[in-house]
């Protein structure tokens, strides 16, 4: 599709879609995505049974696992927007995205990607309240008010990943469109782009500081909180036990942010990384913790591992008689 812009008298230029390339020097790197595929199976396997268990479990019906199964469902989301395409892609070859497809999948992947460390917000959200405010930890954030909290984490990133993507959408392709990444990814688009992609640069930074950091940054003040009301506990056991609370969201927090420091801190130095070691990180960045976070949580947690112990006992009674 050409058109002309009555302004700058320029020719517009939308083509038909990008050739996404991918790894082109690891070699059987249709392995690899056959692994994401297994990964993504199980994914999707164990962040079902964890929301299943939330579902069902009257117990669990509180604001922490409200947070729980809100980020199960982030999981199940970023890891389905992002590993079903990529496996038609290099394993089936149909790597030339149509251009509306490639933006769709744009939008949801970034959508996620954000949604998963406003998650982990969510969830200090809930320790901070639980062990700073115990005795008022009911009524300051109830299940409705929770909810509501849920909500916002999610209409912040809508809004603001939209109109990134939206912004691609002024963008000429006059000279490459194959794109140096494992799906439609926002930087590599708009880099090859042949217009002034001054103001996409702005939405990436704006994207990076304000959707991933600028959580990092929330989550790191409510442990200083978390922090500091655990030293306000004479008992040294009941320290621990409230600390042993944190430790299965801290663990989440490290596995997801530490690959997006790494790649993002490279980038800003300016130190040389080649595009399939860029890919490989980023794909497995994308790829592992939403596998790892049900599991975490499910062996971390007593009042889960009850959940599923009560269940195994009342099949096993089930079918004793």
């Amino acid at each position: 599709m050409t058109t002309t812009s009555p302004v700058l008298n320029t020719t517009f230029i939308r083509p038909y879609g990008f050739y996404v390339r991918g790894f082109y020097a690891l070699e059987n790197s249709n392995y690899y995505f056959i692994c994401l595929g297994v990964i993504y199976i199980a994914t999707i396997l164990a962040n079902a049974l964890i929301m299943s268990i939330i579902w069902f479990a009257q117990p669990l019906h509180t604001p922490k696992y409200f947070g729980v199964f809100s980020l199960a469902l982030v999981d199940v989301s970023y890891s389905t927007s992002l590993i079903p395409k990529s496996l038609d892609m290099f394993i089936y070859g149909n790597r030339l995205v149509e251009y509306n497809t490639c933006l769709t999948q744009m939008f949801f992947v970034e959508f996620f990607s954000a949604m998963e460390s406003y998650a982990l917000v969510v969830l200090a959200y809930d320790r901070v309240i639980a062990i700073c405010f115990p005795l008022r930890c009911k009524t300051i954030n109830s299940n409705s008010k929770m909810i509501i909290v849920i909500l916002i984490s999610w209409a912040i990133p809508f809004v603001i990943v939209l109109t990134m993507v939206c912004f691609i959408t002024r963008l000429s392709y006059c000279k490459s469109v194959i794109v140096n990444s494992y799906y439609c990814d926002h930087g590599p688009v708009f880099k090859i782009s042949c217009s002034d992609y001054s103001i996409n640069w702005f939405m990436a930074a704006f994207y990076i500081v304000v959707l991933l950091f600028f959580p990092l940054a929330l989550i790191l003040v409510s442990y200083v909180c978390i922090v500091v009301a655990l030293l306000k506990i004479a008992e040294a056991d009941g320290r621990r036990k409230a600390f042993k609370t944190c430790t299965s969201h801290l663990i989440l927090v490290a596995i997801f942010y530490v690959p997006l420091l790494v790649t993002n801190i490279i980038a800003w130095v300016n130190v040389y990384i080649d595009t399939d070691t860029r890919i490989l990180n980023t794909s497995l960045s994308g790829a592992i913790p939403p596998l790892l976070n049900p599991i975490i949580y499910t062996l971390k947690t007593d009042e889960i591992m009850e959940q599923i112990k009560k269940y195994i006992r009342n099949r096993n009674n089930l079918f004793s008689f």
